[in-house]
């Protein structure tokens, strides 16, 4: 069995495991997870009560921690964009991290540090603006200056993977937030990289799961680099596996294409209902210009993942009553950790956006492992405490999968109802989803997978 069956039918596997929604909150969300019945290796921790107040947090082994405390601060240092290319979305994590140590410690870090029991947690912040080499430097400040043991980042997939390699090579821990590119818990993986993200997959899932009850057959466009090559892929994957076909070849252009006429002009060409589009930043404009221009969207229904609340009301203005999955609007959870995300918010007269979560998400798993470690933030001491580590956050539990550091967590369909509201109610919630993607580790590391759904990537 070639490389593409065996991964259509891992996808088929997990794809059955994309679960409908409960009516109401996401927090009634039960789970069926692909590992459910592998070895002690695999399982997952119970869900932690998490709170402002509440230290307390469940091991891999259920055990528990007495407290906190550490000889020296312990360092962490936040790399993302903040005045590049997709500085857009850099703001979210800028307010996003600061707000889930907030949220965590108790402690509200006006000095830029919070105390967790007997320790001080020092958070460091640099610009990558989006560039591999800029956030390289970046990286290795922090871990030879400022000592970080810890990095959070970034916004571009192309340059995580940078980080990937640094952390890696100086025994710290990365967890990835918010680039999705399935190659950092794929063909990329090490095991000092954690995701606090989704990746492509899990986009992909929840939306074909949605599309194929209405289209039949696809065309995309996605932009020539990693997460492109990783979102065209799991699209193709996961609406084939629910029936869908794609009568050509996926068109890729340079992520800073600003005239899109000859890639549309090929999409023309495609007998296809959808166009299923993976994009990021700034580009999502033109293109969408470019199929109005060439008359794409008058035989073509526009098909991608809601967007940020920034970008969506020119990009889905001809798209009102439509149904698609977002990754995370404030409007849909109900708990503790998304009402203090959105009061944060709301200090700085705004609402949380897309990546808001992630980032909290990304602040709140470094202080829970933490917990689970006593203190100690040693590479090997933290990847004990984050393999297997579940926690709630704003987006609800968050389940960091042993085998590959997927993390595993809530999705949502939705309506879209109007591009103008001036909080950015644009929304009715259809439902919440919680999609458990197929193991992508490749070589070596694809023994790690045990029991899981496996697939890997072509090219």
């Amino acid at each position: 069995m070639n490389k593409r069956w065996i991964r259509i039918v891992a996808l088929m596997a997990a794809l059955g495991l994309v679960l409908a929604a409960c009516g109401g909150d996401s927090e009634d969300t039960t789970t069926t997870e692909a590992a459910s019945d592998t070895t002690e290796a695999t399982e997952t921790t119970e869900a932690t009560e998490t709170t402002e107040a509440t230290d307390e947090t469940t091991t891999t082994e259920g055990e528990m921690t007495e407290g906190v405390a550490c000889d020296e601060p312990i360092t962490v240092g936040l790399i993302t964009d903040q005045t590049g290319a997709l500085a857009i979305y850099g703001a979210h994590m800028l307010r996003g991290v600061p707000a889930g140590f907030e949220y965590a410690t108790g402690d509200d870090g006006a000095d830029g540090t919070y105390t967790l029991d007997g320790c001080d947690i020092n958070l460091v912040i640099k610009d990558d603006q989006s560039d591999a080499d800029l956030s390289a430097t970046a990286a290795r400040e922090l871990i030879e200056v400022d000592g970080a043991e810890i990095i959070i980042g970034s916004v571009s997939s192309g340059v995580t993977a940078t980080l990937q390699e640094i952390a890696l090579e100086n025994d710290v821990i990365l967890i990835a937030a918010p680039a999705a590119a399935n190659d950092l818990t794929g063909s990329t993986f090490n095991e000092n990289t954690f995701r606090a993200s989704r990746n492509n997959y899990q986009d992909a899932m929840a939306i074909c799961a949605n599309l194929t009850q209405e289209y039949s057959t696809f065309v995309q466009i996605a932009p020539d680099y990693t997460f492109g090559y990783g979102g065209a892929q799991a699209y193709r994957d996961s609406c084939s596996a629910l029936g869908g076909e794609f009568p050509a070849d996926d068109i890729f252009a340079p992520a800073d294409t600003t005239d899109f006429t000859p890639y549309m002009e090929q999409i023309n060409e495609v007998d296809a209902e959808a166009l299923l589009v993976t994009w990021a930043g700034g580009g999502f404009i033109p293109l969408l210009q470019g199929a109005i221009d060439l008359g794409v969207l008058e035989t073509k229904t526009l098909a991608s993942p809601f967007v940020d609340n920034v970008a969506l009301p020119p990009f889905f203005a001809n798209a009102v009553g439509s149904t698609s999955s977002i990754l995370y609007h404030y409007s849909f959870p109900d708990n503790p950790a998304n009402d203090f995300l959105i009061e944060k918010a709301s200090q700085v007269d705004t609402k949380p956006d897309l990546f808001d979560a992630d980032g909290m998400n990304a602040a709140i798993m470094v202080v829970e492992a933490l917990k689970v470690t006593g203190g100690a933030a040693d590479a090997d001491s933290l990847r004990g405490a984050l393999e297997g580590l579940s926690f709630d956050g704003p987006k609800g539990t968050i389940e960091i999968r042993a085998e590959d550091h997927v993390a595993i967590q809530d999705m949502y369909i939705a309506t879209l109802l109007n591009v103008d509201d001036p909080d950015f109610m644009y929304f009715e919630y259809v439902e919440t989803v919680r999609p458990a993607p197929p193991c992508l580790l490749e070589g070596d590391n694809e023994a790690r997978c045990g029991d899981l759904p496996v697939g890997s990537l072509e090219g």
